[in-house]
């Protein structure tokens, strides 16, 4: 029987394969672990980077970023080019995390954890902008 976590993980080596022959890049699949990543490895430029995925299901014009998620990535070495990568029904944004102005931290209602339960918890969240992307695709993979 497929789960939702596998569904993810699927999306998530799925997005490493497209990117690895199509665009150039050499990451692998961080294993579906509980890193703050998905993906580790090379961009088509030669930086050593690490790729946070975030696929939904629902379109919300804001994408949300976890604080404690973005914040455990910005605390690896300063030289890693730390990615987020949104999918959702209208489009896929890529963040280059390294140098973006994050917006003021919000306090939001969110599930406790994505797939597990219904029971919202109070996190402290960014929410991006589209504009913020640093590549913006439409007609994401979840459409």
């Amino acid at each position: 029987m497929t789960t939702e976590l596998d569904k993810i993980h699927r999306f998530e080596q799925t997005v490493v394969k497209f990117l690895n022959y199509f665009q150039g890049w050499r990451l692998e699949w961080s294993g579906g672990g509980y890193d703050h990543y998905d993906a580790h490895g090379y961009s088509p430029k030669d930086r050593y980077c690490v790729v946070e995925m975030k696929f939904r299901n629902k379109y919300y014009e804001d994408k949300l970023l976890e604080k404690y998620k973005y914040d455990a990535l910005m605390s690896m070495d300063e030289e890693i080019v730390k990615l987020y990568l949104v999918s959702d029904p209208k489009g896929t944004y890529l963040y280059w995390l390294n140098y973006l102005e994050m917006p003021e931290v919000k306090e939001l209602y969110c599930p406790d954890t994505t797939l597990w339960t219904k029971k919202k918890v109070k996190k402290k969240v960014y929410l991006l902008t589209e504009d913020q992307s640093s590549l913006t695709v439409h007609d994401s993979f979840n459409s």
